[in-house]
């Protein structure tokens, strides 16, 4: 195995964008996670709940840290530079180092929709994805129901693959998600 991948997310490198810096979460950031992750509208796409209390938000970030110990596929925070606030986060839900592939998922505080500041954290994780990683595709979906994630993707240059109907169980329902992805040989 090329050392390069060994306790890759336990050294979760920060990476930066014009307006945004992807970094490591930690604890201090519970209070920020709250404040989007309370938001009904935020947690309506995704697979986690929405956080009732801090304490919610604690054990979220619990799991994040014992992903970066375990060096599984883990999440940045999104950090606006220049308010220094989390507002979001990025990251890899799974990878398959035989087949070099990942998928990422994300989420952001609905204070900060519609400013292309996800698609900028897109693809930048995308291209650490693709020059740092070595992958060769890279994978998201999102329900169908939340047609701006799909245009967060393909802003990112990922292409629409199809619809897999009924996919994920999700807030008490089957829902349909699209598939979206990007190869490395796609990108300029």
């Amino acid at each position: 195995m090329n050392l390069f991948y060994e306790g890759l997310f336990t050294r979760l490198p920060t990476l930066s964008t014009k307006r945004l810096l992807l970094r490591r979460i930690t604890m201090a950031d519970a209070q920020d996670i709250f404040a989007y992750s309370r938001d009904p509208e935020v947690s309506r796409h995704v697979l986690w709940d929405t956080h009732r209390t801090i304490h919610d938000s604690r054990a979220y970030i619990r799991y994040i840290l014992r992903q970066y110990r375990q060096s599984d596929p883990s999440s940045w925070g999104i950090e606006l530079t220049a308010t220094g606030r989390l507002i979001g986060t990025i990251g890899f839900m799974w990878w398959n180092r035989e087949n070099n592939s990942a998928e990422i998922g994300y989420s952001l505080s609905r204070a900060y929709w519609n400013q292309g500041l996800m698609t900028e954290a897109l693809r930048e994780v995308i291209r650490f994805g693709f020059e740092e990683m070595r992958l060769n595709r890279i994978e998201a979906q999102y329900e169908t129901s939340n047609p701006a994630s799909g245009r967060v993707m393909e802003k990112a240059g990922m292409r629409k693959e199809g619809v897999l109907r009924g996919r994920l169980y999700n807030k008490g329902a089957y829902v349909d998600v699209a598939l979206h992805a990007i190869l490395r040989g796609d990108t300029p």
